[in-house]
């Protein structure tokens, strides 16, 4: 027997509904409760945002190794082409070094080698780099223009 609906016919508010969906929401609150609990036992320290300071720059120097192995430290050239122990640059980083060291300061050389340089000179540039105790150093190749 089919009941006839009418629009007068008001069913009311329904509790059941709504009870269920306040434990599930409350079963949800007490499960991440121990989660949180558990996370703060482990003495874990979550990654939260850096204080910036300008003081802390380091001190880049720019190593440039040409198609035809010419070293430019800074834009100024140093060495021959064909020396393969460079002793002027190691002379120029160890300085670099020591006046970067008085003054407190991380000293980072970036090495900037021609695509088309042969990697021996990439390694010549590294082998004064330690000569000179230069430990960050960094890579780049020059753009495409």
């Amino acid at each position: 027997m089919k009941l006839p609906v009418d629009d007068s016919t008001n069913l009311g508010f329904q509790i059941a509904p709504m009870i269920d969906v306040v434990f599930v929401i409350m079963l949800f609150f007490m499960v991440m409760a121990g989660a949180v609990k558990t996370e703060r036992e482990l003495l874990t320290t979550l990654p939260g945002t850096a204080e910036s300071s300008t003081g802390d720059l380091p001190d880049e120097q720019i190593i440039s190794i040409s198609e035809s192995g010419e070293v430019l430290l800074n834009d100024e050239p140093i060495d021959s082409p064909t020396s393969s122990d460079l002793p002027q640059l190691v002379g120029a980083l160890s300085r670099l070094k020591q006046s970067s060291d008085n003054a407190h300061s991380t000293m980072l050389v970036t090495i900037a080698s021609d695509e088309n340089a042969k990697y021996s000179r990439a390694v010549d540039v590294l082998d004064a780099c330690a000569a000179a105790h230069v430990s960050n150093v960094t890579f780049t190749v020059s753009e495409v223009e």
